[in-house]
């Protein structure tokens, strides 16, 4: 009979163990479903960023080729290519003029009341 109560003792103590190591496992492939799941969420808001960038230049090359097309049809007249020319070239058209326009330069010093310079 002792034999058969040591015996029963180790059986509970065995299942315990058993279930423990169940739920280390069950834990183990929960906690690597977690990391897979937050890496495809990481990837998928870098990409939607990439998406979003992408779709802005977009945005930006189709704006500068209406832009540029516009320009080709103006310079494919003759009222809009002289004007080009001229402004380019500095060509001046007979009775025409250039005229320069200079921003604000440096102000000339005022004399001061004995005719001598600041």
């Amino acid at each position: 009979m002792n034999g058969k109560r040591g015996r029963t003792s180790i059986i509970p103590i065995v299942r315990l163990a058993g279930r423990c190591a169940l739920a280390l496992v069950v834990v183990a492939v929960l906690g690597v479903i977690a990391m897979q799941f937050e890496g495809i969420v990481a990837k998928n808001i870098a990409v939607a960023h990439e998406l979003s960038a992408i779709r802005a230049d977009v945005a930006a090359l189709h704006a500068r080729e209406m832009h540029q097309r516009a320009t080709i049809a103006r310079l494919g007249t003759a009222r809009g290519v002289v004007p080009e020319i001229h402004e380019k070239l500095r060509l001046v058209g007979p009775r025409e003029e250039i005229i320069y326009l200079r921003g604000a330069g440096v102000p000339t010093p005022e004399p001061d009341s004995y005719g001598t310079e600041r």
